[in-house]
């Protein structure tokens, strides 16, 4: 374990609904020094204790370092599939990541009935009771067309949703009770209900999915957001999320790019980036630069939700395409996309992370030695 050398206490004075939306003209965003006792509002007034704390404690850890994140990193990986206590992460460095990146959309729609959600579940409890942090996605399919994510054949998805009693808007309503269901029997050893950074929509910044800008108005995405996280809340009480935003920003951004529809400040509590990049340095830092500027200026946690390069083979690439752009910039986490499970073929290089093997693995074991970097282990008591 390494030590962290300075954290400081961060006040979390006010969770409540009623934050001001004075930002959302990014012309009037001028981000002011950070005074220590900052206070911040979660959107939902009735939220747990714990993810009060976790929110609190993303503030403040960001001050001076970032997790480190990998998607799926505790169910499977590059050679490994549902082995108990596996980790591409923890075989490389001996420890597990800090964030455990998921995806709720099998859990939700027409796959809730595969076995890889009772995995999906122990390990996101596993990853609790060690006191990381959890962050989930959800690739849902479409619900008009019977499609997957990437089904943009369709306009009509979000008007559809949107449109009370339509057969669209009872089948989506039937999903979010099975999301809904999943997190309120979502219990760590303590008997908590485990917190989640919730990811709804994400990357709608984009074409590809039935959510993205291809498909929907401004307004229907706005009138979507809030409709998905007003029937969470108030209709089947789900006070465990943390609600987060994750434009997908590949190449550099303004503010505005990052406000793109904004559904405003009292619907969002974390300001996620989604980035793939290539090996652009350069690219990564101008937007965390942005990124962590928004961040202060709406007193909200931000993090890189998504990151990685795929089959990338480059020797020094964590130090070199993570961690010197990373440095200095507040920003609570960096989470790498999945290392897929090849069952043996080399040839699908489908991955975007370390792993036994891999050309980075001294690389990676620096990255994770460095004061900046936080891992499982590194982490303070995220839930209090």
């Amino acid at each position: 374990m390494k030590t962290i050398h300075s954290i400081l206490a961060a006040a979390l004075a006010a969770c409540c609904a009623s934050c001001s939306d004075s930002y959302d003209n990014p012309a009037a965003i001028q981000p002011e020094p950070i005074p220590e006792g900052t206070t911040l509002s979660l959107i939902d007034a009735d939220a747990t204790a714990e993810t009060r704390a976790l929110y609190a404690n993303l503030w403040e850890v960001q001050q001076t370092g970032f997790m480190f994140g990998h998607h799926d990193d505790l169910w499977y990986g590059r050679k490994w599939y549902n082995e108990e206590g596996g980790s591409d992460t923890k075989a490389v460095c001996g420890d597990y990541p800090a964030v455990f990146s998921f995806d709720v959309g099998p859990i939700m729609d027409d796959r809730f009935q595969s076995e890889e959600n009772t995995m999906r579940r122990r390990v996101a409890i596993e990853a609790y009771d060690r006191g990381e942090v959890l962050l989930a996605c959800a690739h849902l399919n479409n619900p008009l067309t019977g499609g997957d994510s990437w089904d943009n054949s369709s306009n009509e998805v979000a008007r559809q949703i949107l449109t009370d009693g339509s057969p669209t808007n009872v089948k989506f309503k039937g999903w979010l009770d099975r999301l809904a269901d999943f997190a309120l029997n979502l219990r760590g050893a303590d008997g908590s209900l485990v917190p989640i950074i919730m990811r709804p929509f994400h990357e709608h910044t984009q074409t590809w999915s039935w959510w993205g800008s291809q498909c929907t108005t401004q307004e229907e995405f706005v009138a979507l957001w809030k409709f998905t996280i007003d029937y969470l809340r108030h209709t089947k009480g789900v006070h465990q999320f943390i609600y987060a935003i994750s434009p997908q920003m590949d190449v550099p951004k303004t503010m505005d790019d990052f406000l793109f529809r904004w559904p405003g400040d009292d619907y969002v509590d974390f300001i996620g980036m989604d980035s793939y990049h290539g090996l652009n340095a350069t690219t990564l830092s101008v937007n965390l630069r942005t990124l962590s500027q928004l961040s202060q200026a709406k007193r909200k946690p931000c993090g890189v939700t998504e990151n990685g390069v795929e089959g990338f083979t480059a020797a020094n690439y964590w130090s070199e395409q993570v961690l010197t752009p990373a440095t200095g910039r507040k920003v609570s986490m960096i989470v790498m996309w999945r290392n897929k499970y090849v069952a043996g073929n080399d040839a699908d290089q489908h991955y975007f992370s370390v792993f036994p093997g891999h050309p980075s693995e001294a690389d990676f074991v620096r990255f994770y030695n460095s004061s900046v970097t936080l891992f499982s282990a590194d982490l303070p008591d995220m839930y209090h």
